[in-house]
């Protein structure tokens, strides 16, 4: 039984309590977390979208900058329908959502490889880092530009702004992640004779994966971001095309449209990377904000 004259937040537990008891109590109290989470959510998106809504019909704001989130979804729901200048929103989506992958995945694979390799290899980390360095402070905007003389306005110019978002998030903390390793657990691979592909393989890369999967966390996000600039830039379909089509028509409910579509997409691309963390990381013990 859980004594309840306690101060503490954590539960107490009566001598004689057995496992089952202790194992429920604690599934309960995690339960009943989950679900006041949950419930605070919705309750402040509601509010959010509430206090929006009626300050828009109040002319408490400007809805000619502003919106309001009845506009933004008959927008959502005209283009889902009709489509946006006789081309389905979904085509649409799928080439930023194409763009976004290829990049994603060319500059998350090109960030691991490097960032371990030259965090293996100090010699060549102290010879290439000034040019690494170099590279990623340029602007990426300012590469698009670029990207489109050298590749035009298809595919392969978004895909390179995408790559060049992701690879340096990754890389960095690969490289940061492969320096970190724990020097014990490195020492006695030593000693039991791993070879230095056996030591990178089943020490290094493990121990760095909490720091790769952090960067994956937040580098699809730049991907989408990437492909997006691209498509201001200069494209002739996808969801940037679809925001610049409502700024020259100060659609303001259109761009907050195009918006949220890409926010749903993030969200859910989020939701799929813990997943896949959670499934390749099994050994790691899974966090309380982890299970939400």
């Amino acid at each position: 039984m859980i004594n309840s004259n306690t101060t503490s937040t954590a539960p107490v537990f009566r001598i004689g309590t057995s496992d089952l008891e202790i194992e429920a109590a604690a599934t309960k109290a995690a339960r009943k977390r989950k679900n006041t989470i949950i419930f605070w959510r919705w309750l402040i998106l509601f509010v959010f979208l509430g206090g929006w809504e009626i300050a828009s019909d109040y002319k408490l704001i400007d809805e000619f900058f502003y919106s309001s989130p009845s506009a933004i979804s008959v927008r959502l729901y005209q283009w889902t329908t009709e489509g946006v200048d006789g081309v389905s929103l979904w085509y649409h989506l799928w080439v930023t959502m194409e763009e976004s992958l290829l990049g994603f995945f060319t500059g998350s694979i090109g960030g691991i490889l490097t960032g371990v390799v030259l965090g293996r290899n100090h010699m060549a980390a102290d010879i290439f880092s000034i040019y690494i360095k170099v590279i990623n402070s340029i602007p990426r905007v300012v590469l698009a530009p670029i990207f489109i003389m050298i590749f035009g306005l298809g595919l392969g110019s978004k895909v390179a702004l995408s790559f060049v978002m992701v690879f340096f998030v990754v890389f960095s903390n690969a490289f940061q992640g492969v320096r970190e390793a724990d020097r014990s657990l490195i020492a006695n691979a030593l000693i039991l004779g791993a070879s230095q592909w056996q030591l990178t393989r089943s020490v290094i890369v493990p121990s760095a994966m909490s720091w790769i999967f952090a960067s994956l966390h937040v580098s699809f996000g730049f991907a989408i971001i990437g492909a997006i600039v691209g498509e201001f830039v200069g494209s002739r379909y996808g969801i940037g095309l679809l925001i610049n089509i409502a700024k020259g028509g100060f659609d303001s409910a259109g761009m907050y449209a195009a918006i949220v579509i890409v926010m749903v997409v993030a969200l859910g691309a989020s939701y799929l990377m813990t997943a896949i963390e959670n499934r390749i990381a099994k050994w790691r013990p899974v966090t309380t904000h982890e299970a939400i």
